[in-house]
């Protein structure tokens, strides 16, 4: 163990020593190529303290670790996702701390100074994106505890910021949608992909996957086991989302119908061939002309799937139902959608008033009954 000047003359340092791997495993270790014995030395030493699961680390340094641990097992948009948020709304403030010296003090101090900061346009950040902040920091303190004897996640132990749910949700009407889906006619592939996305309530990444293969007209349906991620400028076909989101949706008769000629008029139009070669960039612009034109409120892509449910919950269908044609989980569309179900208290309190009421007429009939004896 130590550092040595390199005997073939070039005047750099080298590193020589034995670790213990997380097999147990005893290594031999060899480093070379280092200017100064100091920086041999410094490497040597962070390397031994990354094999030890020493987190008397820098929360920065620990974020380099955490990345060779986990983003093998996340897709790729994924990690992205993740490593945005921590690198530009943690490590400014909590970058330099040791992680095991973040203390509550510090979290409650970072979570103060997200709440006041504000975005491009001025505004502060949405309720649910400080959430979800917060749950990317969480969830790497939470890796170190499990992997690297960090003692506590102080994130979780001072609790979340933010709502999980945004206090409104957005959706249109199926009268707002018709005003819409009329001012995009004029092309045909944006036509097709809101007419999917609000018939079938299809997230945007698995729609842009779909291709002729996946779809069966003599039952009229669309088999969802793929979405894209616009990557570096590179379509990226992944799984979908999670195991519940592979499904079969049917399709209504009049969708289906459109769904054949549409890809009739696509030239030698092969069943591996994408259907929507479009970003989702076209479908905001979309999006926005149709709207403006329509003279209806601009939603989001995302919610013509948010529209999708609140069509089928005014049509009477449970949420066990929805969850299954939207590839979640029931409980996920009764916590989200809570507020657009009818409310059935009344209708609880009269029947519980009935059910009292004959248990009293039967006790009293008995009663007489008994007298009469």
């Amino acid at each position: 163990m130590g550092a040595y000047r390199d005997e073939s003359g070039n005047g750099t340092w080298f590193t020589k020593f034995t670790y213990t791997n997380w097999r147990g495993e005893k290594i031999n270790k060899k480093k070379r190529g280092f200017k100064t014995k100091k920086e041999a030395l410094k490497w040597e030493e962070n390397f031994l303290r990354e094999q030890a699961g020493n987190l008397d680390m820098t929360f920065k340094e620990f974020f380099k670790q955490y990345e060779k641990d986990v983003r093998p097992r996340l897709r790729e948009n994924t990690w992205r996702t993740k490593e945005q948020i921590i690198v530009t709304k943690v490590i400014p403030y909590l970058g330099d701390i040791k992680v095991n010296e973040i203390s509550k003090n510090s979290i409650v101090k970072w979570q103060n100074e997200l709440m006041k900061e504000v975005d491009s346009k001025g505004e502060k950040y949405s309720q649910t994106y400080l959430r979800t902040i917060h749950a990317q920091l969480s969830s790497v303190l939470n890796h170190a505890c499990k992997y690297y004897n960090l003692q506590t996640n102080v994130a979780r132990d001072v609790g979340t910021m933010g709502e999980k749910e945004a206090s409104e949700m957005l959706f249109w009407t199926e009268e707002e949608y018709g005003k819409f889906i009329e001012t995009v006619k004029d092309k045909p592939i944006s036509y097709y992909t809101f007419e999917i996305l609000y018939w079938c309530g299809l997230r945007t990444g698995e729609l842009l996957a779909l291709t002729k293969e996946k779809f069966n007209f003599t039952n009229n349906t669309i088999r969802i086991n793929q979405s894209l991620q616009r990557i570096d400028r590179e379509n990226i076909i992944t799984e979908p989302k999670t195991k519940k989101s592979i499904r079969t949706v049917v399709m209504p008769d009049f969708l289906a119908e459109g769904m054949e000629n549409y890809m009739a008029g696509i030239y030698k139009l092969k069943d591996n061939q994408l259907l929507f070669p479009i970003t989702k960039a076209y479908l905001h612009h979309e999006m926005t002309r149709g709207s403006e034109k329509a003279g209806v409120k601009r939603i989001r892509v995302h919610d013509l799937r948010h529209s999708h449910v609140s069509l089928l919950i005014e049509l009477g269908y449970s949420a066990i139902a929805i969850a299954d044609r939207l590839g979640h989980e029931s409980i996920d569309i009764t916590y989200r959608y809570a507020h657009l179900f009818p409310s059935k208290q009344n209708e609880m309190a009269i029947s519980l008033s009935n059910m009292r009421k004959t248990n009293l007429e039967e006790e009293w009939e008995k009663l007489l009954e008994d007298e009469d004896e």
